[in-house]
C-alpha cells in the first residue's frame, strides 16, 4: 500500500522497478525465515549468520516503523470520518481537504523505514572504524610523581566476532602508537571460548607499556553462555573450568596481568598508588557475580590513590561508590554503547540508557569517576551505527 501510495502516477517503468525490488527483498527474508529449520543455519559460519540476521532484522524493523505510520494514518482516517458523520458539511468538506496527509505519512512511513534499513547497512562497515577518545583528569589527591600518567583503557574486544585480521591489526597499531604508561583491558576478551583468541593472541600480545599491560575478566569471558555437552543437573562443567583456566593462560602467554579480585602498587619516582582488579561483578541478576571487592580492596586502604577495573558499570552504583568512597577511578565497558546511538558535541543517546544508568563516557559522583568504554569489539550486530569502537586514553593532571 505504502509504495503503491508513493510511486502513484510514476512512470511505469519506475513503479515496475520499485514494486520489484520491494517485493523480491521481501520474498527473500520471508522464504530464508521459513526455511531456517530446514536449512541448518545453526551450523553456518558464525560471521555469515551475523550478516544474514542483520539483513533480516533490518528489513523486518524498516516493515515494522512503516507499519507504525500507516496505522497512524489509518487513526486519523477514522478521526476524520467521525467529524464528517457529526459535523456541519462545511466542517467536513475542511477535513476532507486535508485528507493529503495520507500522502505524506506514507512518504515519511518510506522515508523513516528505508533510512532505518540502510541505516543498518551502513553500519556494517563501522564495526572496525576505531575512534581514540581522548581526556585529561584531575585528582586533588593524585601523588605529583604521577601527574602525566598516561593510561590507555581497552575493553570488549570479543575475538570471536572479528572477521578481518588486517584491521584488527591497524586497531592494535593506533594502540601503540598512543604511547601510553600504561594498558588497561577492562574484561570480555572473547564471546565463549578461549580458542576464539588462537588467530590473535600473537597480535594483540604486540601491546605494550612501561608500566605493563593488565587485563579483568568480563562476563562473556567464563563461557557461561556456551553449551557445554558434560554440564550437570547442578550447572557444573569440567569443560567449561578447562576453558576458562586456558583462557588464563591466553592472558599470561599475551604478557598481560590478568586481575582476579587483586590490587597490585603502582610506584613512579619513590611514590605509589593502587590498581584494583576483580572478576565480573553486576548489579543486574542476568550478569554473573564473581567479583570479590573486599579481597581486592584488602590492604590497599592507606594508598593515597586508588585505581579500579572492573567489567560492568552498574557495579560503581551498586557497591563502589557506597562502600569504597576512596575509590577515586573505576574503569567499566560491558555495554558497547548497544552498538547504536546519536553521538554529537553536546548530545549523546542511545538505546543502552534504557538499560544501564551509565552506558558510555565519563560520570562524576563527588570526587569518585567512572569512564564506561565503548568496547573495542562487536557481538551480535556486526556493526556499529553512531557508536564507534573505542580506545580510550586518560592522562591523569
Amino acid at each position: 500500500m505504502a509504495i503503491r501510495a508513493v510511486f502513484y502516477g510514476a512512470a511505469a517503468r519506475i513503479k515496475t522497478i520499485a514494486f520489484s525490488t520491494y517485493w523480491v527483498i521481501s520474498a527473500l527474508v520471508l522464504l530464508l525465515v521459513l526455511l531456517m529449520p530446514y536449512i541448518h543455519w545453526q551450523d553456518w559460519s558464525k560471521h555469515v549468520k551475523g550478516y544474514v540476521l542483520t539483513i533480516i532484522f533490518a528489513v523486518v524493523f524498516a516493515k515494522l516503523l512503516v507499519a507504525v505510520f500507516l496505522l497512524l494514518d489509518d487513526l486519523r482516517r477514522g478521526v476524520t470520518w467521525v467529524i464528517q458523520r457529526f459535523t456541519t458539511p462545511q466542517a467536513a468538506d475542511m477535513t476532507v481537504r486535508g485528507i493529503s496527509r495520507s500522502r505524506f505519512l506514507t512518504q515519511l512511513a518510506l522515508i523513516t523505514g528505508g533510512g532505518m534499513f540502510a541505516t543498518f547497512i551502513y553500519g556494517l562497515s563501522n564495526k572496525y572504524n576505531y575512534k581514540v577518545r581522548q581526556m585529561k583528569l584531575a585528582f586533588k589527591n593524585l601523588p605529583p610523581a604521577f601527574k602525566g600518567l598516561r593510561i590507555l583503557q581497552l575493553s570488549d574486544i570479543h575475538s570471536g566476532s572479528f572477521d578481518n585480521y588486517d584491521a584488527v591489526r591497524k586497531g592494535v597499531e593506533m594502540i601503540n602508537a598512543q604511547k601510553a604508561d600504561i594498558v588497561l583491558f577492562t574484561g570480555d576478551l572473547v564471546n565463549e571460548l578461549a580458542e576464539e583468541m588462537d588467530q590473535y593472541k600473537s597480535l594483540f600480545s604486540q601491546i605494550k607499556a612501561p608500566m605493563g599491560v593488565y587485563s579483568t575478566l568480563g562476563n562473556h569471558d567464563y563461557g557461561d553462555y556456551h553449551a557445554w555437552p558434560d554440564k550437570d543437573a547442578s550447572g557444573f562443567s569440567h569443560q567449561r573450568m578447562q576453558n576458562l583456566e586456558a583462557l588464563k593462560q591466553v592472558h599470561a602467554d599475551m604478557g598481560w596481568r590478568l586481575m582476579m579480585n587483586e590490587h597490585v602498587v603502582l610506584e613512579r619516582a619513590g611514590q605509589q598508588i593502587g590498581l584494583l582488579g576483580i572478576e565480573n561483578w553486576s548489579a543486574m541478576a542476568r550478569f554473573p557475580k564473581y567479583g570479590d571487592m573486599k579481597k581486592a580492596y584488602e590492604g590497599a586502604e592507606k594508598l593515597p590513590f586508588k585505581i579500579l577495573m572492573s567489567h560492568d558499570p552498574t557495579h560503581w552504583d551498586a557497591q563502589v561508590r557506597t562502600e569504597y568512597p576512596d575509590i577515586d577511578l573505576m574503569l567499566a565497558g560491558h555495554t558497547h554503547g548497544m552498538q547504536f546511538g546519536v553521538e554529537i558535541p553536546g548530545f549523546k543517546w542511545s538505546p543502552s540508557r534504557f538499560v544501564f544508568k551509565e552506558w558510555a563516557g565519563l560520570y562524576r559522583e563527588g570526587n569518585q569517576r567512572l569512564y564506561v568504554n565503548r568496547g573495542f569489539g562487536f557481538l551480535g550486530y556486526p556493526g556499529r551505527v553512531g557508536i564507534l569502537p573505542e580506545i580510550t586514553v586518560i592522562e591523569l593532571v
